[in-house]
């Protein structure tokens, strides 16, 4: 049986991310809210929510810690040609809900989803604050692609994105990627890695090089709860030489 600590809702306090659990790789601790206060503690700390809707809320923090650093991009061939047609056009907090509610939608190989309605609704909530953030890829006016995630300080922690037409929501990473490098961004937090992520450079690193990275550009807890966030806005230009 496995033993983790579980959170009421009047605790706000996490244990150290390093009594994550081995097997299942990064499993910290169960129960709790998805307050924004919450939330925002845990991200601060390395801690993200993931379960499904017959699970309790469960809180993970794995090692090693795949992260994608912005002056590590790969773009392949293929997708630098895609991205010189300008054919697509992005944008940055345009339409939040309905990336988010697209990251939801079961995949083919899936038949449910860990983005829960209660999931939505919290993202939505920290999205209205000012700290989640979505990238939106159009064609034709029509949503084909994006990605949302949360930002504290200057650290990204990306958390789903998808896709509808080729290579839809690698454009909008990019165009994350760019933004978030003139940002002073030195990483995305990319949680769990897969050949989608390593196929844009994506990598693992330690738990503790991760934690590094969190004191450094990562505010405390108080000064991110107080301090609004500022108001984001696609700038950066990709360019085609």
């Amino acid at each position: 049986m496995i033993k983790i600590p579980v959170l009421d809702y009047e605790s706000q306090g996490f244990p150290p991310i390093e009594h994550a659990l081995a097997d299942p790789d990064g499993l910290l601790a169960a129960g709790g809210d998805l307050r924004p206060e919450r939330l925002i503690e845990a991200y601060s700390l390395g801690i993200f929510p993931w379960y499904s809707d017959d699970q309790p809320i469960l809180w993970w923090s794995p090692s090693p810690r795949t992260v994608l650093f912005t002056q590590e991009l790969h773009i392949s061939r293929s997708l630098h040609k895609t991205l010189g047609k300008g054919k697509y056009n992005v944008t940055m907090d345009q339409a939040f809900e309905s990336v988010i509610r697209a990251c939801a939608a079961p995949r083919r190989d899936s038949e449910g989803t860990w983005i829960t309605e209660d999931m939505i609704q919290a993202y939505m909530h920290l999205h209205s604050l000012g700290y989640a953030h979505s990238v939106e890829t159009w064609l034709d006016d029509q949503l084909v692609g994006g990605l949302y995630g949360i930002a504290l300080g200057t650290l990204y922690f990306g958390e789903s994105m998808f896709s509808r037409a080729d290579n839809a929501s690698k454009i909008a990473f990019v165009h994350l990627v760019g933004q978030l490098k003139q940002w002073g961004f030195p990483i995305i937090d990319c949680q769990v890695g897969n050949p989608h992520l390593s196929s844009l450079g994506a990598r693992p690193i330690k738990r503790s090089q991760f934690k590094s990275y969190l004191s450094s550009n990562v505010p405390p807890l108080t000064k991110l709860l107080t301090a609004r966030p500022p108001k984001w806005e696609l700038r950066w230009k990709y360019s085609v030489s």
